[in-house]
């Protein structure tokens, strides 16, 4: 068998294998965790959803293993935090009408535009606009940042729950390098 065609075979072994794998993970398995948070498994649909999810205290956190319940259940966990609005989609979280570095009533945090004087922080709410394939939007927790990019921790993108995305600062302007990205939201004391 020649080189090419070993790696080719070799190459869909692991693609196969790697597939057979991930579809066999069960939905709502734990597949990754951050400061104690998990991030469970929702299968290669965005859109599924296993029920409501809801704290002890009667909050709701959301449909189950949707990345809006990662992110309501990571505040709710690490800061106590309960958003005065509690329902919504991803892209909801963010409010278009407010400037930048201003307070979201509707969710009780700060609130930062991407492409501003202001640079990310871990801990922070990314949260994406809905676009072509997903009108929904997205929201991921900011697990790391360098002087170069950051890193999100993410809920429903099938196993991928890590991602880095570039991070540019252009003279004292700071963007996260994802046209979709409305901005983020921040915990501040």
């Amino acid at each position: 068998m020649s080189g090419k065609l070993r790696l080719c075979v070799l190459g869909f072994v692991f693609i196969f294998s790697n597939s057979f794998y991930t579809d066999n993970i069960e939905i709502g398995s734990r597949i990754d965790a951050f400061n104690g948070v998990n991030v469970y498994y929702n299968g290669h649909d965005f859109t599924h959803t296993r029920g409501r999810n809801v704290a002890p205290d009667g909050y709701n956190l959301g449909l189950k293993y949707q990345c809006v319940e990662f992110v309501k259940r990571y505040y709710y966990e690490v800061y106590g935090h309960k958003m005065p609005n509690a329902f919504g989609n991803a892209k909801d979280f963010f409010d278009k009408g407010l400037e930048d570095k201003a307070f979201n009533k509707k969710r009780g945090l700060m609130q930062y535009r991407n492409v501003r004087e202001y640079e990310p922080k871990v801990h922070d709410i990314l949260v994406y606009d809905g676009y072509e394939g997903n009108r929904f939007g997205h929201v991921a927790i900011i697990s790391k940042v360098t002087d170069e990019e950051v890193e999100i921790i993410q809920q429903n993108m099938g196993t991928k729950t890590r991602l880095r995305i570039p991070l540019v600062k252009f003279y004292q302007y700071w963007t996260i390098a994802d046209y979709n990205i409305l901005g983020w939201l921040r915990k501040e004391d």
